[in-house]
């Protein structure tokens, strides 16, 4: 009489554990990536819908700010041409070079950062860019308001207005005491004031984030299918 023997798998509760514990990852990064994806198409639907809508006064926005980022804003107001930075590490056609913001002191009283759009960096590190001259006195802007999240965290260096050579770091909100937004220019009273380049708005795409959420889901059940193929193999 024979009898049959069964082959115990080595460390099987352990290789069980451990495929669970992968499956629950990759599970957990596919919600990531699918609610990433849904957050990013609300933003866009958001950005789109305020920059379709038409310019409004900048002395009607109040409340929450939030509520009014990328709206279209009119004011009237003087430029602080000594109160002007560089924010360097920005590319347009794949050229470096800066993005220009200057004070802008409204007619409310107001003072907030103006970003007068990208201009392309000097042919050495030493030398400024050409920058557009501000016309004086009181001139009326139009552009998409900003929330000062927005602007690049941390320090930076920057380059005064007259091109004199470098400043230490500036930070635009805290030493200078302005409001919690600014602007991207669109246009002026003044043709000097449109800008060669305006500031770019963020992609409006939905991404790869539905992708890589089908991708996680994938991932696991690749791993069911390796603990049962182990398994089998036994």
């Amino acid at each position: 009489m024979t009898s049959t023997q069964k082959t115990i798998e080595p460390w099987a509760l352990f290789k069980t554990l451990v495929a669970l514990l992968l499956i629950i990852f990759c599970l957990w990064g596919s919600q990531w990536q699918y609610h990433r994806g849904v957050d990013r198409h609300a933003r866009n639907a958001v950005i789109e819908e305020r920059i379709a809508k038409p310019p409004i006064e900048l002395i009607t926005v109040a409340g929450n700010l939030p509520d009014y980022e990328w709206q279209t804003v009119s004011t009237a107001g003087t430029f602080d041409t000594d109160k002007q930075i560089l924010l360097r590490n920005r590319y347009n056609d794949g050229k470096y070079g800066y993005e220009v913001l200057t004070l802008f002191k409204s007619s409310e009283n107001k003072n907030f950062w103006v970003d007068r759009g990208w201009v392309e960096a000097g042919a050495t590190a030493t030398t400024p860019p050409v920058v557009t001259p501000l016309p004086q006195g009181v001139v009326s802007i139009t552009g998409r308001l900003r929330l000062d999240s927005s602007l690049p965290r941390g320090s930076f260096f920057a380059l005064p207005g007259k091109g004199e050579g470098l400043v230490s770091e500036l930070n635009a909100q805290s030493q200078l005491d302005t409001q919690k937004f600014y602007i991207d220019l669109l246009s002026g009273s003044d043709t000097s004031l449109t800008p060669e380049v305006t500031a770019q708005l963020p992609e409006l795409s939905d991404g790869p984030h539905m992708a890589y959420a089908l991708q996680w889901i994938f991932f696991a059940g690749l791993v069911v299918y390796g603990r049962i193929l182990i398994r089998r193999t036994r």
